[in-house]
């Protein structure tokens, strides 16, 4: 089942934990209705997206000092990047398509070297780059 092709470009086991927890039922449905979004995004920015977290188990995502009832836990988070394109270009680029009804609304983080979404059903926005830390 790790091997399973969700969609056109994303498979089941870029989603998995990294701990290697076996994933809940109620976690694939999330992930899978990921899978399904970050298509979108594929598209909109017409290049691969690689996926550096998704799905953490809870033992893994306080083991990394995740915040407690992390969106990863339930599957509905990913941590992304689009080779080309700067954290802010994506993080502007996942706005638009939120704007544009394409996606659903939720939670964008930006980064160093990467985006963080999930579709939390509400907006929520921060800035954790250095450049914000600096000052």
């Amino acid at each position: 089942m790790q091997h399973r092709q969700l969609t056109p470009h994303f498979n089941l086991i870029e989603f998995h934990s990294k701990d290697g927890a076996e994933m809940p039922v109620e976690v694939f449905k999330n992930v899978k209705k990921m899978a399904n979004i970050l298509e979108i995004v594929r598209s909109y920015f017409n290049q691969p997206i690689r996926i550096n977290s998704a799905y953490r188990s809870p033992e893994h995502n306080r083991k990394i000092g995740g915040v407690r009832n992390s969106f990863h836990t339930k599957g509905m988070a990913v941590d992304i990047t689009i080779k080309n394109k700067t954290p802010k270009q994506v993080t502007k680029g996942i706005k638009h398509l939120i704007r544009l009804g394409a996606i659903p609304q939720g939670g964008i983080g930006l980064y160093n070297g990467f985006v963080h979404y999930d579709f939390r059903g509400y907006k929520a926005r921060w800035d954790k780059s250095s450049w914000y830390n600096f000052f």
